[in-house]
């Protein structure tokens, strides 16, 4: 069972989904804090909007859907992608996880992105890594490739059964995966404003009140 959460799976506990009616992030353009070209031009905005983002996260809990993912590990081999850059669904316990967009809590070299450091403090100028060079977020900011995009397409491709929960399928790579899925999987949609037509999936809940079937789909499987 492959799920692919978005924004709106953190929204309950409190993480602000950033983008506004008019695209704003926390009212900043998504431009001046989520590009590489941002970063060089002010790096100590860009810095600071997500030292805010990342002491909102160290305030807040995994909400009950994050727990009930990890519940339902007891009857489905389940495979997380998140578009999520927080660690809601680490902290509520589930064990396999893939972060398209990058860690909220972990920051990388500015001239080696494998090197990463587990980060939960405010990130400045003048941290940097052991070669001197400064650190940044370790985030996927716009125009930059999604490492781990192949790892997630591969286990769309092998997925028995497909939650989407809390994403717009709007961004892209993330909104592509869809693509990927064999098409005898069942695939369910959850969301209060659903953003697909409803004949492109099997099956479709829009309504998070509906939530609750997902989960007992283990009884339908015969697991349960």
């Amino acid at each position: 069972m492959v799920v692919l959460t978005g924004a709106g799976m953190s929204a309950e506990s409190g993480i602000k989904t950033f983008r506004d009616a008019n695209g704003l992030w926390e009212g900043h353009d998504v431009m001046d804090v989520a590009t590489v070209e941002a970063f060089e031009r002010n790096p100590e905005l860009v810095l600071e909007f997500y030292n805010q983002r990342r002491r909102q996260l160290l305030q807040v809990n995994p909400n009950r859907g994050h727990i009930n993912l990890k519940t339902l590990e007891k009857y489905f081999d389940i495979h997380i992608i998140t578009q999520n850059v927080d660690d809601l669904h680490e902290r509520a316990g589930s064990s396999k996880i893939v972060h398209l967009h990058g860690e909220l809590r972990k920051v990388r070299s500015t001239k080696n992105e494998n090197y990463v450091l587990d980060w939960s403090k405010d990130l400045n100028l003048g941290d940097i890594d052991k070669n001197g060079n400064q650190l940044r977020p370790n985030i996927v900011w716009f125009g930059e490739q999604v490492p781990e995009m192949e790892k997630a397409i591969e286990l769309t491709k092998d997925a028995e059964l497909l939650v989407i929960i809390g994403t717009s399928m709007q961004v892209y790579p993330a909104a592509n995966l869809i693509h990927y899925v064999n098409k005898n999987t069942p695939i369910y949609f959850i969301d209060p404003k659903p953003t697909i037509e409803k004949n492109y999936f099997l099956h479709l809940v829009i309504s998070l009140h509906q939530i609750k079937l997902v989960f007992l789909l283990p009884i339908f499987f015969g697991f349960g």
